[in-house]
């Protein structure tokens, strides 16, 4: 079994809004989803968060709390590459709250996401969405 260690972030705005980044991957149907992702080796997670929403909007980002670790079980007949097709996955993801400090949204380049949005909470339970989405949210009482 393989196992990815990833660290994301629920952040807000004053106005109500939530940051969400929208996750594509090839022969995936892909979703809205936290901001972030995968820990590289010897990686502190508070770091990675940082780097990682800065990578996926445009923005420096300070972490407030951990709220949480979500564990996550992919059996290895739906992992999306063929390399690893067949070896089950065990996903653990360490969700933090965050605040933005600076920076300006823009789309990552290059990257696992395609684009980047500010939406209102009332309206995340209409996107199409990854359930990481609604795993922080609850976390954060934002439901």
């Amino acid at each position: 079994m393989d196992l990815r260690v990833s660290a994301y972030a629920v952040i807000t705005d004053d106005a109500g809004r939530m940051l969400l980044p929208h996750w594509h991957e090839p022969g995936a149907s892909g979703g809205w989803t936290l901001p972030g992702g995968g820990i590289d080796p010897g990686e502190d997670p508070v770091d990675a968060v940082v780097r990682e929403v800065f990578e996926e909007t445009g923005y420096t980002c300070e972490v407030d709390e951990l709220l949480g670790i979500d564990n996550m079980v992919i059996p290895g007949e739906r992992r999306l590459s063929p390399a690893k097709l067949g070896i089950p996955m065990q996903a653990l993801r360490i969700i933090y709250r965050a605040h933005l400090t600076g920076g300006q949204l823009r789309v990552e380049e290059d990257g696992s996401t395609d684009d980047v949005a500010w939406f209102p909470l009332t309206e995340v339970d209409s996107l199409h969405r990854v359930s990481l989405v609604d795993i922080g949210r609850k976390m954060a009482g934002l439901r």
